[in-house]
């Protein structure tokens, strides 16, 4: 099983010893729960980096609903094991205590493209995310890391973060991770029931089939309004959003000369669901 670190300083021990080998170092940023997208982060930072380090931390800062923090699953032992096939070099895993000790009181927060979409429907979340973020570049001294384009406004969130504070990391946006029907792997596929599992994959077929139709000529408008249609009849039970925007600045967009990303958050079974694909 890989080697699990629980503090900073015997990471840094480790990460000394690399740099002083000249060693590249890629960090996978996870929050634990691993599936398939996560490993696949691993393999991409295997691949390019002579070190490879995977920390898992249950960040409370970017969880606005305190039950689903409760409910977010933990399973350190068993993601050790699935990162020990990558394999990658170390699992860093703190405490929250570690991360946060008595007295923290310091917020990063990025503007702009933090505030539509994700960061209206879950205020605080992206401070959450880019504190953490912040924190973990720092404690890993990475040169790269590695995030997945599934979580889109938060690769733009991460991009904008390391290029306004000059951060010391190049940032690697990865393909996401489908199952079989479209649907976009995550850890909280899990909580859906089988009936839900079975319809869940019309969320990545609704918005392919609106992007399809806007490139086609039709208006943004009127396709979006058919895939939340979709959705609804599906059995979900609520659309919070689908959305073209543009692909950099989160901002809406009408020009298709720029890259546009369609973005989309619904729920079923209880378990929100987010989506995005370029058009």
């Amino acid at each position: 099983m890989t080697e699990i670190i629980q503090t900073v300083a015997d990471l840094r021990s480790k990460v000394r010893a690399w740099r002083a080998a000249g060693q590249k170092i890629g960090v996978v940023p996870t929050m634990g729960a691993l599936h398939e997208g996560h490993l696949s982060l691993a393999r991409r930072a295997r691949a390019e980096c002579d070190r490879v380090i995977t920390t898992i931390f249950v960040n409370p800062k970017q969880f606005n609903n305190p039950d689903d923090l409760k409910k977010y699953p933990r399973t350190l032992e068993a993601d050790a094991v699935l990162l020990s096939g990558v394999p990658v070099d170390v699992v860093f895993a703190p405490g929250v205590e570690e991360v946060y000790p008595d007295g923290f009181i310091t917020t990063v927060s990025v503007g702009g493209v933090s505030e539509p979409l994700e960061g209206r429907m879950r205020p605080g979340h992206f401070d959450g995310v880019a504190t953490v973020v912040t924190k973990l570049f720092g404690m890993t001294e990475a040169d790269r890391g590695y995030f997945g384009q599934k979580d889109w406004q938060q690769l733009q969130v991460v991009l904008r973060l390391v290029r306004d504070l000059n951060l010391p990391v190049e940032v690697v946006g990865c393909e996401t991770i489908r199952e079989a029907d479209g649907l976009a792997m995550s850890s909280r596929n899990v909580r859906l029931t089988p009936e839900g599992r079975a319809v869940a994959g019309v969320l990545y077929a609704a918005v392919t089939v609106a992007a399809e139709e806007i490139r086609a000529g039709q208006s943004d408008r009127m396709a979006i309004r058919e895939a939340a249609e979709k959705l609804r009849a599906a059995g979900f039970e609520r659309v919070e959003y689908i959305e073209l925007r543009d692909a950099e600045t989160l901002m809406p967009s009408d020009d298709p000369r720029r890259p546009r990303r369609m973005l989309a958050a619904a729920w079923l079974d209880g378990v929100r669901l987010i989506d995005n694909i370029p058009v």
